[in-house]
């Protein structure tokens, strides 16, 4: 089985890209969605330990949460600490499942990815963009966005363009769904060609 990690930095279409693959047939991991899980359960009350008041309700408050972590790099390297042995754990799970449903090819949802030095872990790494015009628009879009807020996610990203430098795929969301949609098939067919490179 080729596992094929998708990136790509806010605003980008990256959470669309990963729902086409998973339209066409393909398991997706979603890093994102494993990490809210672990927010609601079983990592909440590790974080409320590190980080007093960091939770309500038995939940992760993440609001509060980024407020006590986003300025300060010891405080996230803790946080990190504490999530990614769990999300390791639901990745090899996600592996194992897929391999064993004969998918010739997974994807691991991973928005971090090359920053995490999760490039290693995968087979090729598919790299979603768009202009810079349409990810402001896209990001400024949601609701309680503010143009600090968002440099202070990008400053966390490798730029847009390193990243395309890197991919062994780039798919492009600037032209709609239906250009998507043809790249992912393209992507598949080479995909399953491709000689294993993760350890």
């Amino acid at each position: 089985m080729i596992v094929l990690g998708l990136t790509g930095s806010i605003g980008m279409g990256k959470s669309t890209t990963a729902k086409l693959f998973a339209e066409a047939g393909v398991p997706v991991y979603d890093a994102d969605a494993t990490v809210h899980m672990l927010y609601e359960g079983e990592a909440a009350p590790a974080i409320e330990a590190a980080f007093p008041g960091a939770t309500a309700g038995g939940k992760v408050d993440r609001t509060r949460l980024s407020a006590l972590v986003v300025n300060d790099p010891a405080a996230m390297k803790r946080l990190e600490q504490i999530v990614h042995p769990m999300l390791r754990t639901y990745h090899q799970k996600f592996l194992g499942d897929a391999e064993r449903s004969g998918a010739p090819v997974a994807v691991v949802d991973v928005p971090l990815l090359y920053e995490t030095g999760g490039e290693k872990r995968v087979d090729a790494v598919v790299v979603v963009t768009t202009t810079p015009e349409i990810q402001r628009e896209r990001i400024l879009d949601r609701k309680g966005m503010t143009t600090e807020m968002l440099d202070t996610v990008l400053a966390r990203q490798l730029p847009d363009a390193e990243k395309r430098k890197r991919a062994d795929f780039v798919v492009d969301t600037s032209h709609g769904l239906d250009p998507v949609r043809a790249r992912i098939r393209d992507i598949l067919e080479q995909a399953v060609k491709m000689p294993r490179r993760r350890p």
